[in-house]
């Protein structure tokens, strides 16, 4: 932590390419980065509090050339807008097949629970009430995913796009240091 109460997410690497994804042959600006540093600053940022400003400081072995500073901070930038924008599909996703099962799971609820009173008398035998249950059970069953998706599903794609937007927005700072050891 910071003089300032702002929190920084630390990271080492030999070069500034290691920041990024070898694999990517995009520009640098959109380049993918390196999955252990994306693994590495959003464990870290999940951590930190919410309500502190953070800041993205990166250790470099080999001292960058100046514009190299701006790429970096662009690349981080954009990267985490791409997991921000991914993060707002995942949840229209989710959104979506929550309705269209909440849909299907009212439908099948109904139709157990008229066939079970409209077909089933109330006065029939041990097996006449099972049946009835049993169709009970299986409507309330069927709407077991629609109620998981709007009370618990939700919850982890909401609080990554967070996270994703706070990163996409995180100041950059490069910093050259001694690669040897003291």
């Amino acid at each position: 932590m910071s003089g300032t109460g702002v929190r920084c997410i630390e990271v080492a690497v030999r070069n500034v390419d290691a920041l990024y994804n070898s694999m990517d042959p995009s520009p640098f600006r959109e380049k993918d980065l390196n999955p252990q540093a994306e693994d590495f600053i959003v464990a870290t940022a999940r951590e930190l509090p919410a309500n502190v400003p953070w800041c993205l400081r990166i250790h470099v072995q080999e001292a960058p050339v100046p514009e190299a500073v701006e790429v970096v901070k662009q690349a981080v930038h954009n990267y985490f807008t791409d997991r921000r924008d991914i993060a707002d599909l995942d949840f229209k996703r989710l959104m979506r097949e929550g309705r269209l099962s909440l849909v299907i799971g009212l439908a099948f609820l109904s139709a157990c629970m008229a066939i079970g009173t409209y077909l089933l008398p109330e006065t029939g035998g041990a097996f006449t009430t099972f049946l009835r249950e049993s169709l009970s059970i299986a409507g309330w069953v069927a709407m077991w995913q629609p109620m998981q998706t709007y009370l618990y599903d939700w919850w982890p794609i909401r609080r990554r796009r967070l996270v994703y937007d706070k990163l996409s927005r995180i100041p950059v700072e490069l910093v050259a240091t001694d690669p040897r050891p003291r």
